[in-house]
């Protein structure tokens, strides 16, 4: 069974959902849904996305580095916005953290999240590897186009046979 590590980075609500900042399980790492919060508690950024885009960001590299994962093994990312209208805001904001190894991502409109004031919440997933030993990942290779379909053969008409009848 693989060794399960638990980061708490003492928020407010982790106590009262029961929840962990971060899950490390073997190599794979959850971090919970970051909001622009700082060191004390408190919100940054109110009414700006791309201030409380950049804070959740920086929140997850924090709670990441303490597991001794960078950004760039960061594989998916999911944005939760309260709106939609303001993407370009948060899509700044994440392209900053993720240009050189961008991950998987999502953004969905919500209609709220747990504060009015907050406008994004990010959760991340990163592979935490070994450092060595495992073989190489293959690259990428881009998919091929399928075959066009082959036409169904065209049934041929009955012969008529050439007896009278």
């Amino acid at each position: 069974m693989a060794d399960i590590s638990r980061i708490s980075t003492n928020t407010p609500w982790e106590p009262v959902v029961a929840y962990s900042r971060l899950v490390k399980a073997g190599n794979l790492v959850a971090v919970s849904g970051t909001t622009a919060t700082n060191e004390q508690g408190i919100l940054v950024g109110k009414g700006q996305m791309y201030v409380q885009a950049r804070q959740a960001l920086s929140n997850i590299r924090t709670a990441l580095q303490r597991v001794g994962v960078p950004m760039s093994n960061v594989i998916r990312t999911r944005m939760f916005v309260t709106d939609i209208g303001r993407f370009a805001e948060a899509a700044r904001a994440h392209r900053e953290f993720f240009a050189d190894a961008p991950p998987a991502t999502s953004m969905v409109e919500v209609s709220r999240l747990a504060s009015p004031d907050m406008l994004i919440e990010i959760e991340a997933d990163a592979y935490a590897s070994t450092g060595g030993g495992g073989a190489p990942m293959p690259k990428a290779v881009p998919a091929k186009k399928p075959a066009p379909a082959k036409p169904a053969p065209k049934k041929s008409p009955a012969k008529k046979s050439g007896k009278k009848k």
